[in-house]
């Protein structure tokens, strides 16, 4: 995918084969060097930011850490010039036992080819009545 030129649909579904593979170096061949990562979760409005191939890279171990058997599945991308979009269902068991499922989007900014910026999104899943 190095040689590929800006985004594509193409593009996104290899991405996710490799994050649902769990490849780490395969995910990371996408990424730009000065690429960042917004969490779905964290201590700001826009979660927790990882700036840098090397922090991302962290970040997603983690994720893979946390959540072994994360899957993200019923995709759909979609790609307008260096934007992407993509939705999914995300599903794996937490650590303890907790099975989760839910909807979620990326935002994805591209450059010369390369990921630049992966903004992740999920629903908030409420059980209460």
């Amino acid at each position: 995918m190095a040689d590929r030129v800006g985004a594509s649909v193409e593009m996104l579904e290899a991405v996710a084969d490799a994050f649902n593979a769990h490849d780490l170096d395969a995910i990371m061949e996408f990424f730009a060097e000065d690429c960042s990562l917004d969490m779905p979760r964290g201590p700001e409005p826009w979660g927790q930011r990882l700036t840098g191939k090397a922090a991302v890279r962290e970040g997603l171990a983690a994720r893979f850490k946390g959540l072994p058997d994360v899957h993200y599945g019923d995709a759909r991308h979609w790609v307008s010039g260096d934007l992407g979009v993509s939705e999914w269902l995300l599903t794996g068991t937490a650590h303890g036992g907790r099975q989760i499922r839910v909807r979620g989007c990326d935002h994805w900014e591209f450059r010369d080819g390369k990921i630049v910026r992966k903004d992740s999104y999920w629903k908030i899943v409420d059980t209460s009545p």
